[in-house]
């Protein structure tokens, strides 16, 4: 039985050292420049973990949901701070990401149809895609206001790790 089980690390310092790999965690303000090092740093983080297109899915469901926070919850040029947290389990990446800006429009976590594309390019939208990737690339999409501060929560699914 014991055989059939994960193999644990030997000892609390492994545990540590673990634990300390398998979370992220960053405040940074609510302005581009800061949000493209956040992502960075976020992705490569998890890189050995996961692999390059669940990397990717990571990197665009972040960049996504944190430019949307940019430009809309402190829009008007506001100032404010944005705190990114992600843990890697056995099912994958739970992100939590909050701000003090303004709250989220009512219908963002009403999974979204596409945007009509059949039209002259010309017509295209310009936006409206972003919230149909968060939903469709993520699980357990949740939104919260409390105490003037959004908190947005979700779950990456990704496979076994790969390198923990």
């Amino acid at each position: 039985m014991l055989a059939e089980q994960a193999q644990l690390p030997a000892n609390e310092s492994d545990l540590r050292h673990k634990a300390q790999r398998d979370i992220f965690h960053r405040r940074f303000s609510a302005e581009p420049h800061a949000v493209r090092g956040a992502l960075r740093a976020s992705v490569a983080r998890f890189a050995r973990q996961i692999s390059q297109e669940e990397a990717g899915a990571l990197e665009l469901v972040l960049a996504e949901v944190l430019n949307n926070i940019v430009e809309h919850s402190y829009a008007g040029g506001s100032e404010g701070v944005i705190s990114l947290s992600i843990v890697r389990d056995l099912s994958g990446l739970s992100c939590a990401i909050s701000d003090d800006g303004v709250p989220l429009p009512e219908g963002c976590l009403t999974p979204p149809n596409l945007p009509e594309i059949a039209v002259a390019t010309a017509q295209l939208p310009e936006g409206g895609f972003g919230w149909y990737l968060i939903h469709d690339l993520t699980q357990d999409l949740g939104y919260r206001r409390e105490d003037k501060q959004n908190l947005l929560a979700f779950r990456l699914p990704i496979g076994a790790p790969q390198n923990c």
